[in-house]
């Protein structure tokens, strides 16, 4: 026979409560279990999606870096010999011009890079989901379905 403790339910038994922490417990194990394997899921295709922007990034690079010292020499003494500056005075707006284009291409880069990040939003909603569903047995554990607070 239950007590009834001076409400409208009976007391749970000792056994029922440990079994329910147990099957809770249980609970949050699969769900982490299954977050974290989500999170995994969303890093291999995060880090697929990223390769062809990493790739664009490290081809922009290597060219600026393998033709910028021939090409912008070459550019410069052509601007030099067909105006009235100097050499240096062209080198040094050639540099320039040559280091806005760099950054702008590396903006691009970045920014696609960025983007790959996206597939984590799929872990970030269901770990929300998942801690919704925590809070609500824990509000709601040992109360009858019709006995809840508003």
């Amino acid at each position: 026979m239950s007590r009834n403790n001076g409400t409208n339910h009976p007391a749970a038994s000792p056994l029922t409560v440990v079994s329910n922490l147990a099957d809770f417990g249980n609970d949050i194990a699969t769900l982490a279990e299954l977050q974290a394997k989500l999170a995994a899921y969303d890093a291999k295709e995060a880090a697929a999606r990223a390769i062809g922007p990493m790739v664009i990034l490290g081809v922009s690079a290597a060219v600026a870096l393998a033709s910028l010292p021939v090409i912008l020499i070459g550019l410069a003494d052509l601007i030099a010999a067909n105006s009235r500056i100097s050499s240096g005075t062209a080198q040094l707006i050639v540099g320039l011009s040559a280091l806005i284009l760099a950054a702008v291409a590396g903006f691009l880069g970045v920014r696609g890079s960025v983007r790959s990040l996206d597939s984590f939003r799929r872990s970030r909603e269901e770990l929300t989901r998942n801690l919704s569903w925590i809070r609500t047995v824990l509000t709601y554990s040992g109360r009858t379905v019709g006995k809840r607070r508003v």
